[in-house]
């Protein structure tokens, strides 16, 4: 192997960033990949979505609702799903995303008091329900609001 037998990988000098419409010998001029006349050859193409006229699909559907960029949605858990733990086992969102009972973390998780408690637990969450921290600290167990 030697200088006079390196060459570039196939299709790795291939760019989008070339010259349009400069000349024929660019290899792109004239039509400057445009094909031959037509509203897609004119400077003044219709926008993405136009319909030549007819009422545009996003403009023929209901808009409805509004959408709070601020919201944040938290992954809801329940009593019944902390039964799984053993005694005195620490309850923490990483620990029930490996364990299964939520599929992903969201912006946080939410305990609500749904069900009933045996096992004394040491629960960490983002947010709990006054009446899921009352039936936790009945059993014995601790919260913690992370």
């Amino acid at each position: 192997m030697d200088l006079s037998n390196l060459h570039p990988v196939e299709g790795s000098r291939h760019s989008n960033n070339f010259r349009r419409g400069r000349g024929e010998s660019s290899g792109n001029g004239k039509t400057a990949g445009k094909g031959h006349k037509g509203q897609k050859a004119r400077s003044g193409a219709p926008r993405l979505g136009f319909e030549g006229g007819q009422m545009p699909l996003f403009r023929r559907l209901p808009k409805r609702g509004f959408t709070n960029r601020n919201s944040k949605v938290y992954s809801i858990i329940n009593l019944t799903d902390l039964e799984k733990f053993e005694s005195g086992a620490e309850v923490t969102p990483e620990i029930l995303l490996n364990a299964g009972i939520i599929k992903k973390l969201n912006d946080g998780v939410k305990v609500l008091g749904n069900g009933e408690i045996k096992n004394p637990l040491k629960v960490k969450a983002h947010k709990i329900s006054a009446s899921a921290k009352e039936a936790i600290e009945a059993v014995g167990g601790t919260v913690e609001v992370i």
